[in-house]
């Protein structure tokens, strides 16, 4: 089928990228200085394997008459992806109107001082609280509240959740030891650089995440971009498409040299893979949101322990 082609070609993407990743960090501890032309020859010669491999299908055998006719038309699969895109750009386009003037209207109150941490805090949630904003705008003018499902998770779903946030917890050493093992470095997130400066943050940045960072962050690319998709390109393009958009988002809070922010890129999208997965298999957002607020939790704990000696 058509999406299992794509799913192909976005997961070969990925792994590119992580081997173009290694290819520049090995290249550059070694002083060579075409880093970057070793990195894009990686990417490049497995662009085209892909490419060949799409140009000589027809040699593999035809797709089924059941298969063909399920597909949505490309036009109507191309509007969804758009509409997927726009709603991310509204989220962000919303968080900072809702940060400017909610920070503004508690400055004003006396409730807060400007560049304190408290205000940082503050700004961190309420971003989150613009995330919420767009999608319920999207809801509200589409008219589509069946988009994205919403209840009290079940037994199975509390186990899900269990298993969601052990797998995250495992995938992220076992990615990082991988990392290291090839001596890749990754990009620092500005909240990480902040808390290290003030190990305070940390703690209240536990909190946020899981009443704001975990929900919110879901409701946009689980609930709202993966849902979008799923009706069109189907569940499993869904879930790579939106783990691969959740990974190139958070390239707007890195700190590092290019390599390292590739490198981080690709470790979000391959997180957001599972946390795609379980929101499929349990079709209710609660689900992924509470992964998400627990995992990113357990690494805030983590980095306050280590900044504090503890």
């Amino acid at each position: 089928m058509a999406s299992e082609l794509l799913v192909a070609a976005l997961l070969h993407v990925l792994v590119g990228l992580v081997l173009a990743a290694l290819v520049y960090q090995d290249a550059s501890l070694r002083g060579s200085d075409r880093s970057w032309a070793f990195a894009a020859a990686t990417l490049v010669f497995g662009l085209l394997f892909a490419v060949g491999y799409y140009l000589r299908r027809d040699r593999i055998g035809d797709l089924s008459p059941d298969a063909a006719r399920s597909r949505a038309p490309l036009a109507t699969r191309l509007g969804d992806l758009l509409r997927s895109l726009f709603l991310i750009v509204g989220a962000f386009l919303c968080a900072v109107v809702v940060v400017r003037l909610g920070a503004d209207l508690l400055v004003g109150a006396g409730l807060l001082t400007r560049d304190t941490l408290e205000f940082r805090v503050a700004g961190s949630a309420l971003q989150f609280v613009g995330f919420g904003v767009a999608v319920a705008g999207y809801l509200l003018v589409t008219d589509d509240w069946d988009l994205i499902p919403v209840r009290l998770p079940s037994l199975r779903g509390v186990g899900l959740i269990a298993v969601g946030v052990v797998v995250l917890l495992g995938a992220q050493i076992g990615i990082a030891q991988l990392l290291s093992h090839f001596q890749v470095q990754t990009a620092q997130n500005q909240v990480v650089a902040t808390g290290q400066q003030n190990p305070r943050y940390f703690l209240y940045m536990i909190p946020v995440t899981i009443l704001f960072v975990g929900p919110f962050e879901e409701l946009v690319f689980r609930g709202g971009v993966q849902g979008i998709l799923r009706r069109t390109w189907g569940s499993t393009v869904a879930i790579v498409i939106a783990s691969v958009l959740f990974g190139l988002v958070h390239l707007v809070a890195l700190i590092g040299s290019s390599g390292s922010t590739l490198a981080y890129i690709t470790v979000a999208a391959v997180l957001g893979l599972v946390l795609g997965y379980l929101y499929e298999r349990s079709r209710n957002l609660v689900v992924p949101a509470v992964v998400h607020g627990l995992y990113n939790t357990v690494l805030f704990g983590a980095q306050y322990l280590a900044a504090t000696g503890a």
